[in-house]
């Protein structure tokens, strides 16, 4: 472990979805254990089951709400209503997408450790962002070259 100076989170309010506990290491626990990925994989594939009930309740209520409005401010409402879920689902299903792409990488042994510099990401990031793929210092240099090219 990189530092063992560490607090480590402990509110089940910082995990994108609920039900899973924060995962604790033990003193001198080797990084990306089995217990570490099994406890990523739970977190990633019930956050990725939570998107698809969204996806499927989104359905649901937009055939359940269609109706022909006489009212062209009253359609004009809904319409602008239903383009608001779909944008959110869309950005659901590139949500979706990545949570596939780091499953991938769980499988391949590859989940935790930055595509930039081969670090270990830590566990606290990794926790509140499971797909994350950069350390901290490699994605604050990201976003501020973004910054300066926009």
């Amino acid at each position: 472990m990189a530092s063992d100076n560490v607090t480590y989170m402990l509110r089940k309010s910082a995990l994108p979805v609920e039900g899973i506990d924060p995962y604790i290491p033990t003193p001198g626990e080797e990084y990306m254990n089995d217990a570490q990925l099994k406890h990523f994989r739970n977190i990633l594939v019930a956050w990725k089951q939570a998107l698809m009930q969204e996806v499927d309740r989104t359905v649901d209520h937009m055939k359940e709400e269609a109706s022909n409005f006489s009212d062209p401010a009253d359609r004009a409402t809904q319409e602008e209503e239903f383009a608001l879920e779909l944008r959110a689902r869309d950005r659901e299903r590139k949500l979706i997408r990545k949570i596939d792409k780091t499953i991938a990488r769980l499988d391949e042994d590859d989940y935790g450790y930055c595509d930039a510099c081969g670090i270990e990401i830590g566990l606290q990031r990794l926790e509140v962002r499971p797909t994350a793929d950069l350390c901290i210092d490699c994605k604050t240099t990201q976003e501020i070259k973004e910054k300066q090219l926009a």
